[in-house]
């Protein structure tokens, strides 16, 4: 079986009694970098001493395949450096692969640097979109092709890129669009500051240290959309999709209502 174990993103307090249970028997595990669990497991005064392997961007697809054989016999232990595997993290490929070779798969949960910033942001909830680290080339364009995604926004960012990630940021999504930048999540110097966008890129035009995760408040949905909304209800019945199935997703993406968008597509065609 293959074990995706959530580990700490700061706070070693946060590692769960199941984490600490899995490490202390664990015969073999994967890890995105040998020495950070090498670390861990001192750190959380495991006894056990099981098999470290390497598991990284680099080598997941090629590795993949032999794990999966190997997690056939017995249970494979995956880490990364900090949280979820998988989450921007190595652990999709070999999911993928367990799930195509019908090897179980299961998780322990634990911290999420996406859900915490999420919650402290101050920013809506209920529904968000996760776009993980922003693209080194084409940062603007990427940011601009979001400008209209009214769910709130979260981003992975570097350092020593964020105070540009800000400036593009602000400029994609407008001055007043509010956002909060959220650095060493759960450690000793924990910050999180909120403000619009044109007040976040100023207070960190310098740049700033540590992890940092990146919330975006999503576009607020007005009536003048809806003739943009309309058009893309008739595109996608243009190319085979039904009206109703269009209006559905058109509704899902922009925020707007589905009753309303269909019956406006409807009376453009009636015309």
């Amino acid at each position: 079986m293959i074990v995706l174990a959530a580990t700490p993103i700061g706070n070693l307090g946060d590692a769960s009694r199941r984490l600490i249970e899995s490490l202390e028997s664990a015969e073999l595990v994967v890890a995105e970098d040998t020495r950070t669990a090498a670390h861990l497991l001192r750190a959380l005064g495991i006894e056990n001493r099981p098999r470290l392997e390497a598991l990284h961007e680099h080598n997941e697809r090629e590795r993949s395949a032999d794990l999966v054989e190997r997690a056939r016999e017995s249970d494979i232990l995956v880490l990364t450096d900090a949280g979820m595997p998988g989450i921007s993290d190595p652990g999709y490929i070999l999911v993928e692969a367990a799930i195509a070779a019908d090897v179980r798969v299961t998780a322990l949960p634990g911290p999420s640097a996406v859900l915490t910033a999420l919650v402290l942001s101050g920013l809506p909830t209920d529904r968000f979109a996760f776009e993980g680290f922003l693209p080194r080339k084409g940062r603007a364009g990427a940011l601009r092709a979001l400008a209209a995604e009214p769910r709130t926004l979260v981003f992975f960012e570097a350092p020593h890129r964020i105070a540009a990630a800000l400036a593009d940021a602000r400029d994609a999504f407008g001055a007043e669009r509010r956002g909060a930048v959220c650095r060493e999540l759960t450690k000793r110097y924990e910050q999180v500051a909120r403000g619009s966008l044109a007040e976040l890129a100023e207070q960190f035009a310098e740049g700033a240290r540590g992890e940092i995760v990146l919330v975006v408040e999503g576009a607020r949905v007005s009536d003048a959309d809806l003739p943009t909304a309309v058009d893309e209800v008739l595109a996608r019945t243009a190319a085979g999709e039904r009206l109703k199935d269009a209006a559905a997703a058109v509704a899902d993406a922009t925020g707007l209502g589905k009753r309303e968008l269909y019956e406006a597509a409807l009376a453009v065609r009636r015309r």
